[in-house]
């Protein structure tokens, strides 16, 4: 496509993340034209959400692009365990979900944005900018009604910010984002070379120093999360890298000497600051937010790339909708925000609840943990958070009946 000072379509996505570009191809294989902006300019770049749950891994096998996936390169996960320096505490086996989704894929992000990319590409109606970060909402009698993105302006009828946990799109809409810092951590994600290949295991061990995650990452690589007391960092970063390596290392003993031998400086760090976070609202006149956008999480459950495609799932119905039936005002796009906000606010308390059964320390916290951890592990009850965690709500579907051939409106880009 040759740069254009002006573009018009029906939906403008800012934010080419798993949300923005599932929600795009979704719309274009309904007959929806497209353009998503995306402030970087290529997907080289380090990434720390890399877990895909089953309910995820269902909802991209109904839209075609997972096998796709797994080709580019990603590791199965068969368990999830909790253990501290003694003991397993707990060990969820995946493999007691219904196939074929009975596993978690730990894949570089990478590789799905490239998979989700080249399928918008192979649409006519798709348009994608790269390295346009938006400056401003263009808006008629209060409603939005396009955006502009680095050089380019793009008139929509919709605009979707799906631009993270630090939305640019939100601010610019003037909706407020209510901060609730409920969690007592935060986390450190570095990577080490794994010589022994993957292990098939996510493992949250505690020690004598504080909690850590370890999972393999593709490829031939192990993603640790060290924890840190919330807004602890400064301190101890302070301290000096030899002091936090040491700590990192007393977490995980057995990463001690890969450790000492890759991590050099604070800057093969990357600290995630961890809380939650829910916009006051997640529609405007002519405007959507989707994924951290409208509602930030923690790490725990590995639930944000799962939340991102689902949110994309549940969206597109209603956009299809409201673009057939001209009317993109907030009384007809706020159906999403109707139908999304009880699984939002359930994921919310299930990872406070997780975070305090996890990462939590004392004397109480040390007696009540195993007795939880066996209830988990082997009870209906147990059963029965792990399917929420691992799929979500099952009622969510792609809507494979809304795709179409033919054009919702006469816009091309």
């Amino acid at each position: 496509m040759n740069k254009t000072a002006e573009i018009k379509t029906d939906v403008c996505v800012v934010g080419g993340g798993p949300a923005g570009l599932t929600l795009a191809l979704l719309l274009l294989r309904s007959g929806a034209t497209v353009t998503v902006a995306e402030k970087a300019r290529s997907f080289e770049r380090e990434y720390r959400g890399e877990i895909l749950q089953p309910g995820g891994l269902a909802l991209l096998d109904q839209l075609g692009v997972l096998p796709g996936v797994r080709e580019r390169g990603a590791y199965e996960l068969r368990h999830f365990r909790l253990s501290d320096s003694r003991r397993v505490l707990m060990d969820i086996d995946y493999g007691k979900l219904p196939p074929p989704h009975d596993h978690l894929l730990s894949v570089p992000q990478q590789h799905l944005l490239e998979e989700l990319l080249d399928a918008c590409r192979a649409h006519d109606g798709f348009t994608y900018l790269e390295g346009a970060r938006i400056s401003r909402l263009l808006e008629e009698d209060g409603a939005v009604r396009g955006a502009v993105v680095g050089e380019h302006t793009v008139r929509s009828r919709v605009v979707v910010g799906a631009d993270g946990r630090y939305s640019k799109t939100r601010a610019l809409a003037g909706i407020e984002n209510d901060r609730h810092d409920v969690f007592d951590l935060d986390v450190l994600w570095f990577k080490l070379p794994a010589p022994e290949g993957p292990t098939g295991v996510v493992r949250i061990h505690r020690s004598a120093a504080t909690p850590a995650l370890a999972y393999d990452s593709y490829p031939g690589r192990v993603q640790i999360g060290w924890t840190l007391p919330h807004k602890g960092y400064k301190e101890i970063a302070a301290l000096g890298i030899d002091h936090v390596k040491a700590e990192a290392a007393r977490a995980l003993p057995e990463y001690a000497d890969a450790i000492a031998e890759h991590i050099h400086t604070l800057g093969d760090l990357t600290l995630l600051d961890v809380f939650a976070a829910r916009a006051t609202s997640w529609v405007r006149d002519g405007l959507v937010l989707i994924g951290d956008s409208a509602h930030t999480h923690s790490p725990l459950g590995a639930q944000g790339i799962n939340l991102a495609i689902q949110d994309a799932a549940v969206l597109h119905p209603v956009l299809v909708r409201a673009l057939r039936d001209e009317d993109c005002g907030a009384g007809s796009l706020g159906a999403y925000e109707r139908e999304r906000s009880a699984d939002i606010d359930g994921v919310m308390k299930l990872q406070l609840m997780q975070s305090k059964g996890m990462f939590s320390s004392g004397k109480v916290a040390s007696a009540i943990r195993p007795r939880a951890a066996r209830l988990i592990s082997r009870t209906p009850i147990g059963n029965k958070i792990t399917r929420r965690i691992a799929v979500g709500n099952p009622a969510i579907r792609v809507r494979t009946d809304l795709f179409t051939s033919r054009a919702l409106t006469g816009v091309r880009p």
